[in-house]
């Protein structure tokens, strides 16, 4: 019985894993640093952090199947560790007001859309029914990822790059749009199981 549990725990803490972990600490990092909105070298630092907890989104995945090191705790934590991360850096940015007036709906949108999501693949789980990623919901995650960097920099990339916000809100939009795409699409593919209990 021994012999198992420790091939268990090693292979819960293999690298991709770690990357995992890792994005995990970084929420409230980026939180913290964000506490200090007209700071250029707080929001400097929170956008650092935030970009390598964006990047590991990429690699913990790539090499959990490139090493054959998936695992069901890596499944369940993945994307916990990204839901966290943008609804985190959305009720911050909201906080500061980087995020305002109709801009509002996009963050309310993409928050209820994981939550949605995650439901729903929760329910799907009890059920051994995958609920695959599309090519659209990655190109979602990746609109959304950059909108959440230009408006992490916030008023430090407008010094550095003038229209950085616009750019942001306009892609944060974008992402809202697919989210709202991708969110009917997963409901769509699952319907006739939803339905059927």
């Amino acid at each position: 019985m021994a012999a198992p549990k420790v091939r268990v725990a090693n292979r819960n803490w293999n690298l991709p894993n770690l990357l995992t972990y890792g994005r995990v600490a970084a929420v409230p990092l980026v939180v913290a640093f964000l506490f200090w909105p007209a700071e250029a070298w707080a929001r400097w630092t929170a956008l650092a952090i935030y970009a390598a907890a964006a990047i590991t989104d990429f690699f913990d995945g790539y090499l959990a199947r490139a090493w054959a090191l998936q695992s069901s705790l890596g499944r369940m934590l993945d994307p916990i560790a990204d839901k966290l991360l943008v609804a985190a850096a959305l009720l911050m940015l909201v906080a500061d007001k980087t995020i305002a007036g109709w801009s509002l709906w996009a963050a309310i949108i993409i928050l209820c859309r994981e939550i949605l999501v995650s439901g729903l693949r929760e329910y799907l789980a009890e059920l051994r029914l995958p609920v695959p990623v599309t090519a659209v919901a990655k190109w979602k995650t990746a609109a959304q990822m950059i909108a959440l960097g230009f408006l992490i920099a916030g008023p430090a990339g407008e010094a550095a790059l003038p229209g950085s916000t616009a750019i942001g809100v306009t892609l944060l939009w974008i992402a809202a749009i697919l989210t709202l795409y991708t969110g009917w699409d997963y409901f769509k593919a699952s319907y006739d199981h939803v339905g059927g209990d």
